[in-house]
Parts: C-alpha cells; sequence; structure tokens
C-alpha cells in the first residue's frame, strides 16, 4: 500500500520547487529519460531520515552551485510512486534497489550512481560536491545568458 499523499506532499516539494520535475506514472519516467537528449538525473525520494537530512538539501546545493548540469531532472517517489518507481530502477542496470537513490542517465543509460549506502550519513554538502564531480564529468556547462 502506497504511502499516503498527505504523509509526503512536503518531501515532494522539496525537489519540485528546484525545478526536479515530478514523473508519478512509468509512462512519464519512459518519456522523460528517452525522449531527452544527453543527461538526465532520475533521484528516487524516500521518507527517510538520511533523504531528508542530505540527499534533498544535497541534490539543492548541487544544481544552485554546478556550472555543469544535467538535461533534465525528474523524481519518483519510493514507497508511494511504485510502478514510476520501478520503472525508473529498470535504468538502474547493475545495481540493486535502494532508496534513497540518484542515478545520472546519458542517453538512456546509465552513467554514474549513488546507491543508498553512498548517501546515507553523509552531510549535505559532502552529496553536493560529489553531485558536482558527477555532474561535471557528464553533463555539459549551463551556458551564459546575455542580458
Amino acid at each position: 500500500m502506497p504511502y499516503p499523499e498527505i504523509m509526503i506532499h512536503g518531501m515532494r516539494q522539496e525537489l519540485a520547487q528546484i525545478g526536479i520535475e515530478e514523473t508519478k506514472t512509468t509512462e512519464a519516467v519512459k518519456e522523460a529519460v528517452e525522449n531527452t537528449e544527453g543527461t538526465v538525473m532520475v533521484v528516487v525520494n524516500s521518507v527517510c531520515g538520511c533523504a531528508a537530512g542530505g540527499v534533498r538539501p544535497g541534490i539543492a546545493m548541487a544544481l544552485q552551485n554546478s556550472e555543469a548540469k544535467p538535461d533534465k531532472a525528474i523524481t519518483v517517489f519510493a514507497g508511494a510512486d511504485i510502478d514510476a518507481t520501478e520503472t525508473a530502477r529498470d535504468y538502474f542496470e547493475g545495481y540493486q534497489p535502494s532508496s534513497p537513490a540518484i542515478g545520472l542517465l546519458k542517453n538512456g543509460k546509465i552513467v554514474q550512481m549513488f546507491e543508498r549506502r553512498d548517501l546515507e550519513g553523509r552531510h549535505p554538502m559532502v552529496i553536493a560536491q560529489a553531485l558536482i564531480d558527477a555532474f561535471s564529468t557528464h553533463c555539459a556547462k549551463a551556458e551564459a545568458t546575455n542580458n
């Protein structure tokens, strides 16, 4: 049985407010991954304390402070978006299911994976730096805008 939406709404909003697209269905996950040229960051969100204390804040810091960023960022919620989460994990070939987790896909293939064991107990700044390093390796730098 999925978590009640009222229980997880705030946790979803933490990522939505920083521009990460919620993908609550299998179709939405597939569309995001398969119709994006370049890199897609897939966040498997979770109710656990490590998601609240480290992962979500670390993702926000990384996206705010990195010159290179994924072309698209999506999220599924483990324990709520059951089918969407399973579909997202299908793209994490070679990795066991874990939550929270962050997969960086390039042209639909996993190029960097952060499993729960890589995230749990880590300070948000440590997670942010690991993500910034991954973005620098696998993502294009954002173009400067001329005002």
